[in-house]
């Protein structure tokens, strides 16, 4: 594993529907800067990186004048091929990670488990279809992308919650302390954390 501050993901992307730039520091103090053009995402990406310590940098456009679709799911996209970057070979690394975050009356646990076996289990429950001009929809699109571009099985349950945007922020704040946790280095670890001795 790299040391520690060395820990970055910088990815480019740029489609007929979106241009985006990231650049991603997991060894990081929890820096945010990100314009994406979608105002929710640009909240909920900044709680990933605060409650997480990453340095995150995102700039993107999209065709928002379609909807916010393409944008979140390419950001999804970008972020996950930026942690795989930043994560390596995964040695060293505590590998797992599970967060519990409260907002007021929502409860959200999620899950990880940097395995290179990408899959998403989202029991979450949302009221409303949208938060301002947002699809809440897209909060489970933006995670399917980030974990089948990392490679990470992750769990996204709600335990209780009544408010939307309540719902979606602990996630995304669990997310963040979750995956902090995850690619920690753990002193005991030599090389990837499985039996297998590869993941």
């Amino acid at each position: 594993m790299a040391a520690k501050g060395m820990r970055k993901g910088e990815i480019s992307r740029k489609t007929r529907e979106t241009d985006i730039k990231l650049q991603l520091n997991i060894d990081g103090s929890g820096q945010a800067r990100i314009a994406t053009g979608v105002g929710f995402m640009d909240h909920m990406l900044t709680l990933f990186a605060v409650h997480g310590f990453f340095d995150l940098t995102i700039t993107a456009q999209g065709d928002t004048q379609v909807d916010d679709h393409h944008t979140v799911e390419d950001l999804g996209i970008c972020l996950g091929q930026a942690m795989k970057q930043a994560v390596g070979n995964m040695a060293g690394m505590s590998r797992y990670g599970f967060s519990y975050v409260p907002m007021d009356e929502a409860l959200v646990r999620v899950c990880v488990d940097f395995a290179n076996r990408p899959f998403l289990q989202y029991n979450v429950t949302l009221a409303d279809h949208k938060v301002g001009s947002f699809d809440t929809a897209l909060a489970k699109e933006f995670l399917r992308a980030f974990v089948l571009h990392c490679g990470a099985t992750l769990h996204v349950d709600q335990l209780h919650g009544e408010n939307t945007h309540h719902i979606i922020e602990a996630a995304f704040k669990a997310l963040g302390r979750a995956v902090s946790i995850a690619v920690s280095p753990d002193p005991r670890v030599r090389g990837a954390l499985s039996s297998k001795g590869l993941l």
